[in-house]
């Protein structure tokens, strides 16, 4: 049939294709910003057509920009890169400031250290600018103010509203009902903020020195709170990206599928944060990626150990679990003259140490701190963890439950914020994107055996398992038949793994291509991903920015 075809439809030359998918990027912003005016009333809210029009076509130009500079790059890992970079800086600027679960105090803490502060003092004060920041942004919009009812359009006619799942915030019980653009107008309003603002109660330095870094950079060029903050998103942002392109430089196969996750939108949205979860998630897929070389040689050991170290200071106990990653490697990989059995008991000495060691440095360097109780009521950690040994089926019940009712968390990749902002066309879209990806790395050749497939499996699970444990004993009060406080990011790096298997298993279902078929299907996951990455981040825009607005106004 392709032969047919061929003979009678001549394929157009590159640029006529280019040209063809400029045009056809350029009708649908115009169509989506026509949505915008249509659905979300900005015509009335006095938005000229002509700015919204002349605004998707920079968006789409800029962005065709991109394609054709990350063509002039010749590595498949370099492009990768770039379209993270890229994509995620427009989640640097969709997403309101300090809006990212615990944004906040991440950003305080990475302020003190551009100051060249690495004790803790409760009873330091930061600058008015920053003080006025968090006032302004006190975080948790998302579903702070529900209700529901009627209003009236210009003309009088009456019109049914809804504020569920918008970005709105109410001060008081009787207070305004205010939207992001109340914060901005809050920031620039030239008044003092209302409090001072004393350091928080977060004592993590080693990973924040990204975006401490950012923040010092923008203060030496003399930027306010807000441009500080964003310059410390986008320094995450370039350390997420690096360690992003040395996880794809690291992978022989399945690179597919470490694409999509790394350009996943909510892989994305921690990135571009200033939160330790961005270099977190990149320490996690270059661990990964060790699963998919051909050899482990004594310069790998080095790389392996530094990212196992650098998670478990971010992340400790928990992350202790990915010492079982080489021992599922395949013996014909391990081209080392360390032993596997070696390597993993310095990774946990090492890790179990480090931990040690800035648990007392956050002890013994705070000062000024008063005691603050619990912020879940009922919590306690021994009590819990003898209710889960005296009863172990009872807490699997309730284990599995918490699984179903929040659809295994692979459902769930579209919740943003603090408070579980939801984009339901990324949360649906999100796992279709993935399977799609290991579907495409049935190109790559699998080195697939029993025994590694299942150890892989096992530590997926058991992650899965361990993490929400975790917060079941911490966060959860005593003896309740579900686990509070899990959410779908957590999860990343355990879904990364369990798709790696899907894509090692379906190359052994479906016949691989020669090399041409991979990169021809590396190109086709990149594309994918990244425009998915960045429909997210339009959207996000959208939540915020352009739709509660006609609700309250």
């Amino acid at each position: 049939m392709q032969n047919v075809l061929s003979k009678y439809f001549k394929r157009p030359p590159r640029p006529a294709l280019a040209a063809l998918g400029l045009l056809a990027a350029l009708a649908a912003a115009v169509g989506f910003m026509y949505y915008w005016r249509v659905v979300y009333y900005l015509d009335n809210r006095g938005v000229p057509a002509l700015l919204l029009y002349g605004a998707a076509a920079v968006f789409v130009l800029a962005a065709a920009l991109a394609v054709w500079a990350g063509s002039k790059l010749r590595s498949f890992d370099a492009k990768a890169a770039l379209a993270i970079f890229l994509c995620g800086a427009l989640f640097c600027f969709a997403n309101p400031p300090l809006q990212v679960p615990d944004e906040t105090a991440h950003f305080l803490r990475s302020y003190s250290l551009s100051q060249g502060r690495f004790t803790f003092d409760h009873d330091r004060l930061y600058p008015g600018d920053v003080a006025k920041l968090v006032e302004s942004f006190p975080g948790a919009w998302v579903a702070s103010h529900t209700s529901q009812g009627l209003t009236y359009t210009e003309e009088g006619e009456e019109r049914s509203y809804t504020t569920a799942g918008y970005a709105l915030k109410q001060r008081g019980e009787d207070g305004r009902v205010e939207s992001i653009a109340d914060g901005f107008a809050a920031y620039f309003d030239g008044q003092p903020a209302k409090e001072e603002v004393g350091e928080p109660y977060f004592f993590m330095t080693l990973s924040m020195l990204p975006q401490a870094l950012g923040i010092l950079v923008a203060r030496v060029l003399g930027l306010k709170a807000l441009g500080c903050l964003y310059a410390a998103r986008l320094a995450n942002l370039l350390a997420y990206a690096a360690l992003c392109w040395l996880a794809l430089k690291n992978c022989k196969r399945y690179k597919p599928v470490f694409t999509a996750f790394m350009l996943l939108p909510l892989s994305l949205y921690m990135a571009a944060s200033v939160s330790y979860d961005a270099t977190l998630l990149g320490f996690y897929y270059l661990v990964a990626s060790f699963y998919c070389k051909d050899e482990i040689l004594d310069r790998d050991i080095l790389v392996f150990v530094a990212a196992f170290l650098m998670m478990n200071l971010a992340k400790p106990y928990i992350s202790l679990l990915w010492l079982v990653l080489p021992l599922v490697l395949p013996r014909s990989a391990w081209k080392t003259r360390v032993k596997k059995w070696q390597l993993a008991a310095g990774c946990l000495v090492g890790g179990l140490a480090l931990g040690k060691l800035f648990d007392w440095y956050g002890t013994a360097f705070r000062f000024n701190y008063p005691y603050v109780g619990r912020q879940i009521e009922g919590a306690a950690e021994v009590p819990q963890l003898l209710g889960i040994l005296a009863n172990p089926f009872r807490y699997a019940s309730v284990l599995l439950g918490s699984f179903y009712e929040n659809d295994f968390f692979l459902g769930q990749l579209g919740l943003f914020g603090a408070l579980d902002l939801e984009v339901p066309f990324i949360s649906l879209v999100s796992p279709l994107v993935l399977f799609f990806a290991a579907a495409l790395s049935v190109h790559e050749k699998s080195s697939l055996r029993p025994m590694p497939a299942f150890g892989l499996g096992a530590l997926s699970i058991v992650y899965m398992a361990g993490a929400a444990t975790a917060m079941y004993i911490t966060s959860t009060p005593v003896g309740m038949i579900r686990i509070i406080g899990l959410q779908a990011r957590y999860f990343l790096p355990a879904f990364l793994m369990l798709f790696v298997l899907v894509a090692a298993l379906l190359s052994h279902v479906l016949e691989p291509r020669l090399a041409a078929g991979q990169a021809r299907a590396r190109r086709v996951a990149l594309g994918v991903s990244a425009v998915f990455g960045a429909l997210g981040a339009v959207l996000l825009f959208q939540h915020y920015f352009i739709g509660p607005v006609y609700v309250i106004g």
